[in-house]
């Protein structure tokens, strides 16, 4: 195996993949302070909480696309064309066979649960409804959808993958545009435009994939031992995708139940910041996971060991360096993107972060058991202590507990999951260095966090809240965090390969000015 050469490719896909990530960044925290304002708190409240329902409803299809994306990265590490070909078409029928569940499920209990059930404001429930139903949707699309973007990324084209974000995000701040103008109920036009962009979306993935991917031309599979693969998989995956509704839209529901669609709001808050923080990471993550796959699939052990290690101690720390000045600034920043901050956010947003800076460590290993497809014991274990968020949360709030104990659960839980992982990934992989990934990931990253405090942490004590404490805490979390990182977090073979590749990216750089500035007039 072309270590190199696959170092490089993981590296250009990173590049491309943060590009994309900087500017839906932008895009989306702006379009979330316009929708809070437009729609209003209570509104966006009920959008969060209603369209977190359908998500709900998804796990099965989450559960689907993971393995998915598993088996065609699989049979591409293979060079196996034509099993890549029957892997698509089986995955594409299931994936259908899902949507028509989802919406016949969704259609019926889950319209009772939505009417009878959630706290929802009485004059808005006609509105609510119709989110609701938009959602359905929308949701339907993206699950027969999600076979072609696994294609995609399992082919590591991550340049079409940034573009096709970047459209989807640019059309969503259009539909906030329009919202502006028009008098029509604004909270039903938001739901019914998201829909239409979920369609448009939908189709180019669909349209690109076609032209560019032979294995997407239809084929009847009756292989009855692949859709028994595919599914078996995927049901064992589901703890996983289950385990996500728990973190994330059962909290919700269950915080509603409790404390109303305010709290929804500052949780949709939240999971803005957060989901916009961590997405770099998981591009990183995105852009190595096909590398995992594909290295255990050739049984390059030692490569896939070492990029394990790699992607999981990159990840932790590109995570905090970007997180640690949100959680030391969270109020002022709330202050400055949105002019009604929801109550809770602020706490709400530093226990999700916490819990974030945990989970970046477990992306790599999780596409590491994936890569072997024995996942019955590993998802029912880790599923098993996510799923105890629900109950656990339920039972501290009935006895009077506030809303952020939910966080302080999922952050206990996270950080037995991570333990487990690594006793199971050590079980199905007996050449993984459980040993030196403790060394190399948890003991110099914890040493990269105790050097890079000090600095911005005295900023913000000395300091009153304002622009220019704002800005040189982020310049000295930057600075020291880079800087203790290449010298505490980083042994040799990461300092020799950064290096090179700054000289290199510098090289290029140096080239292309002499070109423009030397070339004859």
């Amino acid at each position: 195996m072309d270590s190199s050469k696959n170092n490089k490719r993981i590296a250009s896909n990173t590049i491309m993949l943060y590009l994309r990530m900087i500017l839906t960044m932008f895009v989306s925290l702006y379009t979330s302070r316009v929708v809070i304002n437009v729609l209003g708190i209570e509104d966006y409240g009920i959008y969060n909480v209603v369209g977190g329902v359908v998500i709900t409803f998804g796990f099965l299809s989450g559960a689907m696309n993971s393995a998915t994306q598993r088996f065609l990265t699989y049979d591409i590490g293979e060079n196996n064309h034509v099993q890549l070909r029957k892997t698509f078409n089986a995955a594409q029928i299931i994936h259908i066979c899902i949507a028509i569940s989802v919406v016949i499920f969704a259609e019926t209990i889950g319209l009772w649960f939505v009417t009878f059930k959630l706290n929802l404001p009485e004059v808005r429930l006609e509105a609510a409804l119709w989110v609701y139903h938009c959602s359905v949707l929308s949701f339907a699309i993206t699950i027969i959808q999600a076979p072609y973007s696994a294609l995609i990324i399992a082919h590591e084209k991550m340049s079409v993958f940034a573009y096709l974000s970047i459209t989807d995000v640019l059309l969503k701040l259009c539909t906030v545009f329009f919202l502006s103008y028009i008098t029509f109920d604004k909270l039903e036009l938001y739901a019914l435009l998201i829909f239409g962009v979920s369609v448009a979306i939908a189709a180019i993935y669909r349209i690109y994939s076609r032209i560019y991917f032979e294995e997407t031309k239809f084929l009847i599979v009756n292989d009855k031992a692949l859709y028994k693969k595919l599914s078996s998989y995927s049901l064992w995956n589901l703890f996983g995708a289950i385990s996500l509704v728990a973190k994330t839209q059962g909290v919700s529901i269950i915080l509603n139940i409790f404390f109303g669609v305010i709290v929804n709001s500052a949780l949709g808050v939240a999971n803005q910041v957060s989901g916009t923080i961590t997405s770099f990471v998981s591009n990183f993550q995105m852009a190595s996971n096909p590398q995992i796959i594909k290295s255990y699939a050739t049984n390059h052990k030692e490569y896939m060991s070492n990029l394990v290690i790699r992607t999981s101690k990159f990840s932790f720390i590109l995570l905090f360096i970007l997180m640690l000045p949100v959680f030391m600034e969270t109020e002022y920043i709330l202050q400055l993107w949105l002019k009604k901050v929801p109550e809770h956010s602020v706490i709400f947003i530093k226990l999700i972060l916490i819990e974030a800076l945990i989970q970046s460590i477990s992306g790599s290993l999780m596409a590491a058991v994936s890569a072997t497809g024995k996942i019955k014991l590993y998802q029912f274990v880790i599923g098993g202590f996510s799923l105890l968020i629900l109950p656990i949360t339920y039972l501290l709030f009935t006895i009077g507990l506030p809303a952020e104990f939910t966080f302080i659960v999922s952050v206990s839980c996270a950080s037995l999951a991570l333990i487990f992982r690594l006793i199971f990934i050590k079980k199905l992989i007996p050449e993984f260095k459980v040993g030196q990934f403790i060394h190399e990931v948890l003991v110099r990253n914890v040493a990269v966090i105790i050097m890079s405090l000090m600095i911005p942490m005295t900023l913000s004590l000395i300091m009153r809240p304002s622009l220019i404490r704002l800005s040189l805490v982020v310049i000295t979390t930057c600075s020291s965090c880079i800087t203790t990182f290449y010298y505490i977090g980083m042994n040799n073979n990461e300092k020799l390969f950064m290096r090179n590749t700054l000289m290199k990216v510098g090289g290029k750089f140096l080239q292309i000015y002499k070109n423009k500035y030397n070339s004859p007039k």
